[in-house]
Order: structure tokens, then C-alpha cells, then sequence
């Protein structure tokens, strides 16, 4: 059972009650197969915060430690150094978390949380998420699992900007990006078109190799623009280009 503690309903803003519904936090994976009455309790123990587009949610090195849920809207992981070139290590979703890692080992921020666009999140202390995991073996396993895939990507990321060149990266991300937005008679639709300078945070270069090679792309009928989406005409070369580079660098 999940308990109050101290941060309970902490700065509620007057539209608090409609959005502490159960509704938000069922969207949430961490919570799947939890029962409404846990999660009318969790509810009215998190801090609901309506976030603009562009609003820093996270600072890098900050010891706030509370695990934030995204109920709405999407956010992305990033850092920026000291001369202001932007890493970007990936994007959340509604429906996913982030804030987790401080939560568990105690240790400060590791990147910024950028909104890119109206966001609603929901956060919790950090006693709360430890209570939760103890108590609700799903809930455990969904971070289990979360935790496993981020090492994964981050492994696979390592690789690819250690053995590819700046266009077998970009085609890497351009197959992540497609799969992420579904993949249809060998087409996908990324609605909208990532900005070139994201995407250059992405693969760690600059914002004119990333132009010279989605010119590239286009010439070769891979890409092309549609509206304000970016269309991969043959997801299927795209992923044979992928695989082969992949292979040819082990």
C-alpha cells in the first residue's frame, strides 16, 4: 500500500483538481496493472506542473531528485557545454518518466529536460517511487526494462559515433526516427520534420553536414520533403544501408 509522506499535495495551482485525475496517470507505463484506488492516492500526492514549449523542466548537476511523469506533451534529454554546443541523447514521450536515475542512486542531475512542446507532468519524491517499486513488482519491472533498453540505445549510440562517418549516423537516426513514427508500405511519415540543428545534436556534428546530406538523400530518392514532414520513401534500403555499414565496421 502507498503511504503519504511529507510532499504531499505540494503547491497545488487552483486548476490541480481536474488534472489529478486517475485518467493521467493510467496513460503512464510505470503505473500499468496498478488498481484506481493506488492511483487516486498517488494522485493526490504528486506536484502536477503545466510546462511551456521550450520551458527547462531538469537542470544538468541539480540536486533536485524527484522522478517526473510526462502525461502530456514530449520532452527531450540534453546537454549543453561550456561553449554552448548542444548534446541531445534522446526524447521522451507521454506515457514515459524521466528523473529516475537521481531518484535511485542519490546523485545529481545528468542532463537538462527541455519541453518541445506544452507539456503536463506529474512528479513524485523520491521516497514515493522507491515505495512504489517495493511494493508493485510491475511497476519494478517496468523500470527493469526501462533501465536494460536505455543501455542498449546508449550502447548501440557509442558504436555508431565511434565507427560510422556523419552520413551512415544520420541514416542511423533517420531509421530510429522512422520506427518511432511507424512504418507503412515501406514508408514512414516524420511529422514534423526534425530541424537540421537537432538533428546534428544528435549525431554529435554540425548543422551544414547534416544539409549536405539530406541534399544527398534526396538526389538518391530517399528522402523528400512533404508539407512540414519529412517522408523515407524505402525504409527497407534504409535499413540494408544500416545493417551493411554496421556489419563492415565490427
Amino acid at each position: 500500500m502507498v503511504t503519504r509522506g511529507k510532499g504531499s499535495a505540494r503547491g497545488q495551482s487552483p486548476s490541480a483538481p481536474l488534472a489529478r485525475s486517475i485518467l493521467g496517470l493510467k496513460r503512464i507505463k510505470l503505473f500499468t496493472g496498478l488498481p484506481d484506488n493506488i492511483l487516486a492516492d498517488l494522485a493526490e500526492q504528486c506536484v502536477w506542473r503545466h510546462c511551456h514549449s521550450g520551458q527547462r523542466v531538469i537542470s544538468r548537476d541539480s540536486r533536485d531528485r524527484d522522478v517526473y511523469l510526462v502525461v502530456s506533451g514530449r520532452v527531450r534529454v540534453t546537454s549543453f557545454s561550456a561553449s554552448g554546443r548542444q548534446v541531445t541523447y534522446r526524447d521522451i514521450l507521454a506515457g514515459d518518466w524521466f528523473g529516475d536515475f537521481a531518484a535511485i542512486d542519490g546523485l545529481s542531475r545528468s542532463a537538462d529536460i527541455i519541453t518541445l512542446e506544452d507539456t503536463l507532468v506529474a512528479s513524485m519524491t523520491p521516497e514515493l517511487f522507491q515505495q512504489i517499486l517495493h511494493a508493485y513488482p510491475t511497476a519494478c519491472d517496468q523500470v527493469l526494462l526501462r533501465l536494460v533498453t536505455s543501455v542498449r540505445h546508449l550502447t548501440e549510440r557509442i558504436f555508431d559515433l565511434s565507427t560510422l562517418g556523419v552520413q551512415n549516423r544520420l541514416h542511423a537516426e533517420l531509421l530510429r526516427l522512422a520506427r518511432e513514427a511507424g512504418v507503412r508500405n515501406n514508408m514512414a511519415r516524420i511529422d514534423p520534420a526534425p530541424k537540421h540543428a537537432e538533428l546534428s545534436s544528435q549525431i554529435s556534428t554540425y548543422r551544414e553536414q547534416v544539409t549536405r546530406e539530406l541534399s544527398a538523400m534526396a538526389k538518391q530518392g530517399l528522402v523528400r520533403r512533404s508539407g512540414r514532414a519529412l517522408v523515407l520513401q524505402d525504409v527497407a534500403l534504409l535499413e540494408k544501408i544500416v545493417a551493411d555499414v554496421r556489419r563492415t565496421t565490427l
